[in-house]
């Protein structure tokens, strides 16, 4: 298998090709390595060098064959270094066992063959850290794939990998596929398990899982890697039918809420409110009902308790690391926002955190009383189609805590809220801004939801595609 061949398929039709004999898994893997090694040089995506061979991973598994990368947090495998992004971490600590989803990922057949970047603990709409440097994007260099997932993003969108793990706990998942020019889906809160680790990462923020470069890939890839382990928080209803079949347009009549005004007031460029309004008009020429319409959030408290949320998790993430290496933090070790949401985020107490918890929960009970008169919301994924690479530069000293905070959602202002309410929701690829960048539309269902979720995108895959769009960086 040629590069030039190995880039026309996405993840399922890889699989299909291992499966039928028509090609072997170390072909597969081959044209893999030779395209990474083509692309990364003017990316920087991955962190270190690809595995010197795959990791382990079951060949009968519905993506048995099929190239995969991990990002550098949080998820983990067995004796493979995590960074997190920071020099504080230094060349990586090797945990001595698998995640739960990374057992999955291995049972699924996805073999990782590198590490993918992020910005230092996660914390950025971009990924550009001092440890590692600017990823790039691969439609425009000059520019960010968004972050925090932003390696594995940029990856995919150049065909090098069909689909790369990815995480979001502010938007994390979403930001880079709509800078890049992807599919990427949030799951609902517990719907795809953080063992053995966490019970609820970031506050309940934090949600693993993957980006792809189809709405296929993503529906039968939750099918191979959802549900929960013993000890999990959460239990979800198992969906109705199969997330594969549920990826197809929706037959029924939906009733559809849009608005591409931010709710913290950001500025959204007219790029971002286009492509809302054709996936809209889509969405009402296949019989749905289409209407203004949004939330009304308590923008103020709401931004308050997320930012709580996020600086005692970088708090406890950078002082736990600090303590365990027996060194104390500093601007050598981290950025300098990093820096001071650790913190900030140190001077909380218990007080703040359960103040911060009423209000996530006065925020997920208005999202869902909003959600009872609508079956999806739509908005834009980003307020932008993307950034200069710098814009979101984490060691700037001119920015404290809530600075940081504020520059990041900004650009972001429409994700975190999913995030705080556990609802699932997708970024799918809407119409190319005037420059030829990718733009985001984002879908947001009610929790637990993402068979919906998943018609509606693959509704907006066939009226508006996306498969035959190339960047300027691309493998092959």
């Amino acid at each position: 298998m040629d590069i030039s061949d190995y880039t026309q398929h996405d993840a399922t039709a890889l699989a299909e090709l291992v499966r039928s004999g028509q090609v072997s898994a170390p072909e597969v893997h081959a044209a893999a390595r030779a395209a990474v090694a083509q692309v990364d040089p003017q990316l920087n995506a991955l962190v270190g060098e690809p595995f010197d061979k795959p990791l382990d991973a079951d060949l009968s598994g519905p993506f048995g064959g099929v190239p995969f990368a991990i990002k550098d947090l949080v998820l983990h495998a067995e004796g493979i270094p995590q960074r997190a992004g920071s020099r504080l971490l230094g060349p990586g600590v090797p945990y001595p066992y698998d995640t739960a989803l990374m057992a999955r990922f291995r049972a699924a057949g996805l073999a990782a063959i590198g590490v993918t970047a992020t910005p230092e603990f996660g914390f950025n709409a971009s990924t550009e850290s001092v440890a590692t440097g600017p990823t790039r994007n691969p439609w425009d260099t000059a520019r960010s794939p968004g972050g925090s997932s932003g390696g594995s993003a940029a990856l995919v969108a150049a065909r090098a990998l069909p689909v790369a793990h990815a995480n979001d706990g502010g938007g994390s998942i979403r930001i880079p596929a709509a800078a890049c020019g992807l599919v990427g889906l949030k799951p609902s809160r517990g719907r795809v398990t953080v063992a053995p680790d966490y019970s609820d990462p970031l506050l309940g923020l934090g949600v693993e899982f993957a980006v792809t470069r189809s709405v296929r890939d993503a529906a039968g890839l939750l099918d191979a890697v959802h549900g929960s382990e013993p000890g999990d928080r959460y239990l979800l209803p198992a969906p109705a039918t199969s997330f594969a079949d549920a990826a197809r347009p929706p037959a029924g009549r939906l009733r559809v809420a849009v608005s591409t005004a931010a709710p913290n007031g950001a500025p959204v460029d007219e790029a971002c409110r286009a492509a809302v309004a054709a996936a809209a008009r889509a969405l009402e020429a296949a019989g749905h009902t289409v209407e203004e319409a949004a939330p009304g959030f308590d923008v103020e408290a709401f931004d308050a308790a997320n930012l709580v949320a996020w600086t005692s998790f970088l708090a406890d993430g950078a002082y736990g690391a600090a303590a365990a290496l027996g060194v104390d933090l500093g601007p050598d070790l981290l950025e300098h926002t990093t820096l001071a949401c650790a913190e900030h985020g140190r001077t909380l107490s218990a007080l703040d955190l359960y103040a911060a918890d009423r209000v996530f929960n006065q925020t997920t009970r208005t999202l869902a009383r909003f959600l009872t008169g609508y079956d999806v919301w739509l908005t834009p994924t980003t307020a932008a189609p993307n950034t200069e690479i710098g814009h979101l530069h984490a060691d700037d000293t001119s920015l404290d805590a809530r600075g940081w905070y504020d520059k990041i959602f900004t650009f972001a202002p429409f994700t975190a809220w999913s995030n705080v309410t556990g609802t699932p929701a997708v970024s799918v690829p809407g119409p190319a801004s005037p420059e030829g960048w990718p733009v985001g539309v984002q879908v947001v269902g009610r929790y637990a939801g993402e068979e919906t979720l998943l018609g509606v995108a693959a509704l907006l895959e066939e009226a508006l595609p996306w498969a035959d769009r190339r960047p300027a960086v691309v493998a092959g």
